[in-house]
């Protein structure tokens, strides 16, 4: 059973967006999201994975997984369960501290966006969800998705940011965290995942996250049709903000 953490209000929002229905021309829009997987997988291995959600909720997502430029440099922790071929985003050293490959990675991504594009939101897993955590931040500074819309939310399993307990950071995200993200978030946590310190931490760094907890590790938890009312509203609050920006700058 998950424990889902959101505020009193949230869950009076769940029940109406519900009910609400994201039109564009008159027809139905199915949240776009482009999905980033974990270290030295592939996107068809977390195809896999998230296709462990009831069809209820996948039905109602237009998911695209991406595979990471870079061919696994070693040996993957999902052989046994997964066939190759294995990817990753970048490389690191043994403590965290310099990257490799980063910024090919991010323009990679960006140039996916654009051609394959638009998106609505982010979803990644481990080394995914470490890029799609640093995306809005980024992109907020100008140095990275400078050439797509603006990233309406994200959803993050098992992920953590650069700065965090042990980890340094990629030159090109040194400021991702510089100042309170506002773009919506929803966080995964794994009870006994290796990661949840990390992905605590990361939770200071948003504005009014949303957790979902779940009693397993490093892995992608099978969840309920909860999830799809808070990718609703996580659209919703990105399309107010851009509302009440817009008015602003007027």
């Amino acid at each position: 059973m998950h424990t889902i953490v959101a505020a009193a209000e949230k869950l009076e929002k769940f029940k109406k967006i519900n009910r609400e229905t994201i039109m564009e021309n008159g027809i139905p829009k199915k949240p776009r999201i482009l999905c980033l997987h974990g270290f030295r997988t592939s996107g068809e291995i977390l195809k896999k994975q998230i296709g462990r959600w009831p069809e209820s909720i996948l039905r109602k997502l237009d998911l695209d997984f991406l595979d990471a430029p870079f061919p696994a440099l070693g040996k993957s922790d999902v052989e046994a369960f997964f066939d190759p071929p294995y990817y990753e985003w970048y490389q690191r050293n043994e403590d965290c501290t310099q990257y490799i490959n980063f910024e090919q990675s991010i323009a990679y991504i960006e140039d996916y966006m654009v051609t394959h594009g638009p998106f609505d939101g982010l979803l990644g897993f481990s080394q995914g969800a470490f890029i799609a955590a640093a995306s809005p931040g980024m992109q907020a500074e100008g140095v990275a998705f400078t050439k797509v819309p603006k990233i309406k939310f994200v959803i993050l399993i098992a992920g953590a940011k650069f700065l965090g307990f042990k980890f340094g950071q990629p030159k090109l995200a040194v400021n991702a965290f510089s100042s309170p993200v506002q773009c919506p978030s929803l966080h995964i946590i794994g009870e006994n995942d290796f990661l949840k310190e990390q992905g605590m931490v990361l939770l200071e760094s948003f504005v009014d996250p949303v957790v979902i907890y779940h009693s397993k590790g490093h892995t992608i938890p099978r969840i309920g049709q909860f999830i799809l009312s808070l990718i609703k509203l996580m659209m919703r609050e990105a399309k107010r903000q851009c509302s009440v920006s817009s008015r602003n700058f007027k």
